[in-house]
């Protein structure tokens, strides 16, 4: 089929990384690798952080959709729209409209839906969202968690389910040759959870400072001197500071680690996990948001109680201290993400989704 891929939060094509930036990449290979024909449809950008900034884009809004409209007149139509993670503060406003006028099936991925923002004067765009999420073809979900809210939100849409997802080339080729000690992150370094996550990282690795481990820190981002200065007691050589790296940069350095310590406050998942796993990394996370879909409690890391400082710390200790479990869950984690996470594996399922669902009927 020929896709028209739009993701409002942020384009494939934006120049910052992140974890939702990667996604919409992997969504467009495992479409490729599928058979389909792939075209970003539109580089406009939805976010907007309060209800008056999403009334400010109209304009805009319908100037771009004037513009998809035209692009669709006299040439080739897409036999799909495929829609990576529309929410309440970054509608997806072309895909149910061109899907409904042109006749061709509408796709959501990762769409979310948070009836607590009505009361938050959000009303009006949870409305656009959940009217799109009916009107799907399919509304493909990345979690169990995510899953269960659109069902009981919606309970006569369409869903289905794909596991988080990476590309495992750069993996495959890594020799794992981990130092036991060395404990791994990849991160932003910005505002909200991530921030709140080095904090917590920062407290749990104080009470364990005792044991010989380094930690390195892989990734930057505007809030670098605010979460440098949470590490700013330890004393010289316990923390390493690498900044960003390419992809392949990160597999090496990624295979050089002994455990990934990353507590995950309001992750939606995490591909970084999935990233340290294929690497050979257990973890240590909280089993909190999304990170249980990606990793395996007690087989490939360990999760342990949100917001529970104290037994995060003791997690991390525990397999610091044990090496031969460390190795175990090492071995298996690279198992779990090359064997059933892979670019292949998610090519595949998107495929049976899409045949399903989506391969012959328009919107309802």
């Amino acid at each position: 089929m020929r896709v028209a891929f739009y993701a409002p939060m942020k384009s494939p094509n934006h120049p910052v990384p992140s974890g939702d930036r990667l996604m919409a990449r992997l969504l467009i290979r495992a479409l490729e690798i599928a058979g389909h024909e792939v075209e970003v449809i539109s580089e406009f950008r939805s976010y907007a952080a309060t209800p008056e900034a999403a009334a400010a884009l109209e304009p805009a809004i319908r100037a771009e959709l004037q513009r998809l409209r035209e692009k669709w007149s006299s040439g080739p139509l897409p036999e799909l729209w495929f829609s990576y993670h529309p929410y309440y503060k970054s509608l997806d406003s072309f895909g149910p409209v061109i899907s409904a006028e042109f006749a061709i099936p509408y796709v959501t991925a990762e769409a979310s839906y948070a009836a607590k923002r009505d009361r938050t004067g959000w009303a009006a765009q949870q409305k656009r969202v959940g009217d799109a999420i009916l009107k799907a073809a399919v509304n493909i979900s990345f979690t169990e968690r995510d899953q269960a809210g659109l069902s009981a939100a919606f309970p006569q849409a369409r869903l289905a389910r794909l596991k988080p997802f990476i590309d495992t080339a750069l993996f495959e080729s890594v020799s794992p040759a981990p130092d036991p000690l060395q404990l791994m992150v990849v991160a932003m370094m910005r505002a909200g959870d991530k921030m709140d996550s080095y904090a917590m990282l920062a407290k749990a690795l104080r009470l364990i400072e005792d044991r010989p481990w380094t930690l390195a820190v892989i990734g930057d981002g505007p809030m670098r001197h605010e979460v440098q200065a949470l590490f700013a007691g330890f004393p010289a050589g316990r923390i390493e500071w690498l900044g960003e790296r390419n992809a392949a940069e990160i597999a090496g350095l990624l295979g050089r680690g002994g455990l990934y310590v990353w507590p995950g406050c309001g992750e939606a998942y995490g591909l970084a996990y999935l990233e340290a796993q294929a690497a050979g990394l257990p973890v240590v996370a909280q089993e909190t948001a999304g990170v249980p879909a990606v990793v395996e409690a007690g087989v490939t890391g360990l999760l342990t109680r949100d917001g529970d400082v104290a037994a995060y710390a003791a997690a991390v200790a525990a397999l610091l201290d044990d090496r031969e479990r460390r190795d175990a869950m090492g071995q298996a984690a690279r198992r779990f993400v090359l064997e059933e996470r892979s670019l292949a594996t998610a090519a595949e399922r998107l495929e049976g989704i899409l045949r399903d669902y989506a391969a012959t009927g328009a919107m309802r």
